[in-house]
């Protein structure tokens, strides 16, 4: 517990600290939301300044130091807080884990549709994976949506695996998800010629721009997460050619990838030669995101 006028008086110096190192404001008000019972209207009338008490789950002098970590290591807000919204979900994450960025919400979206346009009536009851799970995002998302399907959740680290079995726990949806470690579809190896959807958003960043990208990610966020090789292709490749041994006829194969790099993945996909309907897809930006094809 904290006296409103003091944590009043931190949230003052923490706007003011944040203005000047170009962080934000609203990250602040984010994190308190996390770590505290204060709600988004109380934080913006300031009304819990004259609250006798105000539940905060960490010291005052551990929240300030976490906020240091924030303006001075330029740790992301989310570890700081162990959790990020994405859709309608609220996920843990950790350093272990990507942080799930708003775009991606969409690839849901994405094979939802894809599902409706396919033609194969079972598609949404068949299994489907989420391929470099990471926190879980994905998985949960597919799970969501289509509720008759088995969701195959795969991730080459440990601790990310640990990480989205406990968001998969705390929203419910852990007996739907089958968790595995391993390399890409490698564990998936008794579903050859079965998967219905192979959904990933795999790193895809060059190797030699992941030292330009913001410290709150080059510093941060785990290179397994991000690092693609020396055109940012590598595991697409190995996805493009393996998801075509575990796909159905008529099976969805739905990526994330940068900007700029729609015309190779494109090609890579023509050129494999087991794969129709191919279409790049754009997020909300106009960004051309996402590759969609189906298994011929």
């Amino acid at each position: 517990m904290v006296s409103g006028r003091d944590l009043w008086q931190w949230r003052a110096q923490a706007l003011a600290t944040a203005a000047a190192f170009q962080i934000p404001g609203m990250e602040v008000d984010w994190l308190l939301q996390s770590l505290s019972n204060l709600d988004r209207l109380s934080l913006r009338l300031e009304s819990f300044r004259d609250w006798p008490q105000v539940e905060l789950h960490i010291s005052l002098a551990e929240l300030e130091e976490r906020w240091q970590q924030r303006v001075q290591q330029r740790v992301p807000v989310q570890y700081l807080a162990g959790r990020t919204s994405w859709r309608d979900f609220e996920l843990r994450v950790s350093p272990a884990v990507l942080i799930p960025r708003p775009e991606t919400e969409q690839i849901i979206d994405l094979a939802i549709a894809a599902a409706q346009e396919s033609g194969v009536s079972d598609l949404t009851c068949g299994h489907w994976a989420d391929l470099g799970t990471g926190s879980g995002a994905i998985a949960l998302g597919l799970a969501r949506a289509f509720p008759k399907a088995i969701i195959h959740a795969v991730d080459m680290s440990h601790a990310a695996l640990a990480v989205a079995q406990a968001n998969a726990d705390l929203l419910g949806l852990g007996d739907r998800i089958r968790f595995y470690q391993g390399s890409w579809l490698d564990p998936l190896l008794p579903y050859q010629g079965q998967m219905s959807g192979l959904i990933a958003n795999p790193p895809y960043i060059p190797s030699h721009l992941i030292p330009t990208l913001q410290p709150e990610v080059a510093c941060h966020e785990p290179h397994l997460a991000l690092d693609g090789g020396e055109d940012g292709l590598d595991c697409i490749r190995s996805l493009i050619q393996s998801g075509s041994i575990y796909l159905r006829s008529g099976g969805i194969w739905l990526t994330e990838m940068m900007a700029g790099q729609a015309e190779g993945v494109a090609s890579l996909l023509h050129r494999q030669g087991s794969y129709c309907q191919i279409r790049v897809c754009s997020d909300l930006a106009g960004f051309e995101r996402f590759a969609l094809a189906y298994r011929c």
